[in-house]
C-alpha cells in the first residue's frame, strides 16, 4: 500500500466519530476492548466492530492476553499522515513568505 492509499484508508477509518474517540483514548496507552466500550458508553460488540475497522486499516494492533484483546496505536499511519500534511505546510509557508516579501516591498516603496 502506498502512502496515498494509506492516508485515504486512515482518513476513512477516522471519519467515524467513535473511532476518532477510540484513537484519542489509545493515545494514553493500550486498552482492552471492554475498557474502550466503557469509556465511550458503547456495548462491547459495537466497540469490537469499531476496533476491527481500526485494525483492518492498520491504525491499531491487537495482542491477546488470556481472554482479553488489548489494542494499541501503530505509529506508521500517523507518520504517513504527518508526511502528507507536511507537503501542505510547505506550500502554506512558501505562500506566507511570498506575502511577507510583498508587504516589505510595498512598505519600502511608500517610504520617502
Amino acid at each position: 500500500m502506498n502512502n496515498s492509499d494509506m492516508n485515504l484508508t486512515t482518513l476513512s477509518a477516522l471519519a467515524e466519530p467513535n473511532r476518532m474517540k477510540i484513537v484519542q483514548l489509545l493515545r494514553d496507552g493500550p486498552l482492552a476492548v471492554g475498557e474502550i466500550a466503557e469509556h465511550l458508553g458503547l456495548r462491547q460488540p459495537q466497540a469490537s466492530k469499531h476496533m476491527k475497522v481500526l485494525s483492518d486499516s492498520g491504525i491499531v494492533e491487537v495482542r491477546v492476553d488470556a481472554n482479553r484483546r488489548i489494542y494499541s496505536l501503530r505509529p506508521e499511519p500517523f507518520q504517513a499522515m504527518d508526511n502528507w500534511l507536511q507537503s501542505f505546510r510547505n506550500v502554506m509557508e512558501d505562500r506566507l513568505d511570498n506575502l511577507d516579501n510583498y508587504l516589505h516591498e510595498l512598505q519600502h516603496k511608500q517610504e520617502p
